[in-house]
């Protein structure tokens, strides 16, 4: 297969070029800012695109959304592709199909949060490791009871019940406190407002949309639209290494083919380093140890090499090294460090011309015949095809109508999940708790006795309140005592005063 050119070394005026077969020995795209980066990773981009290689990059300035449109070829770009000696130049766009995590500059992307998993979760949501092993326990208790958690109001359902029977899943997944619970559930709304509630949920991305190629046999590059994103370094970085670890957990072995599967660029790598945490850094660096023999090219993109760790940055085949300016401290050891990692060349004195290069210029050392690196060249960038900046509303709009995905990622999918189930068990309760409850036989009869029992109080009287009987007996005995009475004390006065029987 036809190497990808890079551009044309000038030094030893060789064409520098990058076999397809190492394109899945990593890379490095580095140098300061505006020394040429962006183009070298377009025109690296459409080189494993013309291959049929498919591409997924991010575009952090939204310049690389340029690689969907064709190019102005002016006499200047003419001339240095024909000094290169790039055949056939003229302008291209690429296959192309936008992404963005808030769903306005391309299709949304999604994953569902049991796929995100709690470890990428607690670094999203900067959570310490106590609250690290609460969220581990809700993973573990939405498992166990078969609660599906797709979007964060599934979470926070979890973290509710979490937190009413923290008692007993204390005792038995390990120790819950309200203070973790309450600290999980600030941290979602803090990602909540920044924008991370559309990310999760259902249509989940699939892997093959990212690893298409068209009907003319090119592979279809995707772009994530960051220019935002990046705002956010926590869920930019952690999306991209879920995506990576995906592939990972997703792909079969293949080993060394004639060409990558796909090829993943990561932009502003150091971002995916910054306060990560050992374990993370150690996970990192066995996917891209590992993603090698599953036929995935991961190349990252930074100012400084020493951005990334040494352990991966050894993992990382393909250099391309742009200038690297040495006003502070900080820069000169860059340089030095950077100019340490290429293989020498007597003809080149790498320290001195880092810091000497111009723009679409950069020392360039790639894998080539049983894996060895070529001594490092001057190079001289080869120019893209594509557009060179940035692209318009309506030029976008066309792209996106033209997507092989079409729409099946713009509508949101909310289906039963634990959220649904846990509200509909909180229904049942409080409706159950609202209905009158069926009586049964010893009620009745209780009931019946009970009347029975007030009509023989209301006879013959309690302790406290007299009885009908009782009453019409002192009527009774009242009248007839007064007649009586009235009697004999006529027959005493009629006595005394000689009145008449």
């Amino acid at each position: 297969m036809d190497p990808i050119l890079l551009g044309k070394g000038v030094t030893d005026d060789i064409a520098v070029t990058l076999l397809p077969r190492f394109g899945n020995r990593h890379g490095l795209v580095a140098g300061a800012t505006g020394t040429g980066k962006t183009v070298t990773l377009m025109t690296l981009a459409e080189g494993f695109s013309r291959i049929g290689v498919p591409v997924f990059l991010a575009d952090v300035k939204g310049d690389v959304a340029g690689l969907a449109v064709a190019g102005e070829i002016s006499d200047k770009l003419a001339q240095r592709a024909a000094d290169i000696g790039v055949e056939d130049y003229a302008p291209a766009a690429s296959p192309t199909v936008f992404w963005d995590l808030y769903g306005r500059l391309g299709h949304p992307v999604r994953t569902t949060v049991s796929e995100m998993g709690p470890t990428l979760l607690a670094r999203i949501l900067e959570l310490n490791d106590t609250q690290a092993g609460v969220l581990d326990i809700v993973f573990k208790l939405a498992d166990d009871r078969g609660l599906l958690l797709l979007d964060l109001d599934d979470l926070r359902a979890l973290l509710n019940l979490v937190a009413e029977e923290r008692k007993d899943i204390s005792t038995g997944y390990g120790l819950v406190s309200a203070q973790s619970v309450a600290a999980i559930q600030r941290a979602l709304l803090r990602l909540s407002q920044d924008g991370g509630e559309a990310f999760f949920g259902e249509p989940a991305l699939e892997l093959a949309e990212i690893m298409r190629v068209n009907h003319d046999g090119r592979g279809v590059i995707g772009i994530l639209a960051a220019a935002q994103l990046i705002l956010k370094p926590r869920l930019y970085s952690t999306f991209l290494l879920w995506l990576l670890s995906e592939l990972f957990e997703t792909l079969p072995e293949v080993g060394d083919l004639e060409k990558p599967k796909l090829v993943f660029i990561f932009d502003e790598a150091h971002l995916l380093f910054d306060d990560a945490p050992p374990a993370l850094v150690q996970r990192i660096e066995q996917v891209v140890r590992l993603i090698r023999s599953k036929g995935v090219g991961v190349y990252f993109c930074s100012q400084f090499p020493d951005d990334v760790p040494a352990n991966i940055l050894g993992q990382l085949g393909n250099r391309v090294q742009h200038a690297l300016r040495a006003f502070t401290p900080r820069d000169q050891k860059a340089v030095r460090t950077a100019a340490e990692t290429f293989v020498p060349n007597p003809k080149l004195d790498v320290t001195a011309t880092l810091s000497q290069l111009g723009t679409g210029e950069a020392l360039v050392s790639t894998l080539q015949d049983k894996g060895i690196p070529s001594p490092v060249q001057k190079t001289l960038i080869a120019p893209p095809r594509c557009r060179m900046g940035a692209i318009t509303e309506t030029e976008r709009a066309q792209v996106r109508a033209g997507s092989p995905v079409g729409t099946r990622y713009d509508t949101a999918i909310n289906r039963e999940s634990a959220a649904e189930r846990l509200a509909q068990r909180a229904q049942k309760v409080v409706e159950q708790a609202d209905a009158p409850k069926a009586r049964t036989r010893e009620q009745d009869d209780e009931q019946d006795s009970g009347f029975g029992q007030a009509i023989k109080d209301a006879i013959f009287g309690t302790r406290r309140r007299q009885g009908m009987l009782e009453t019409m007996a002192k009527q009774t005995t009242r009248t007839v005592g007064t007649k009586l009475g009235n009697q004999i004390v006529r027959g005493i006065l009629g006595g005394i005063f000689g009145g008449k029987r």
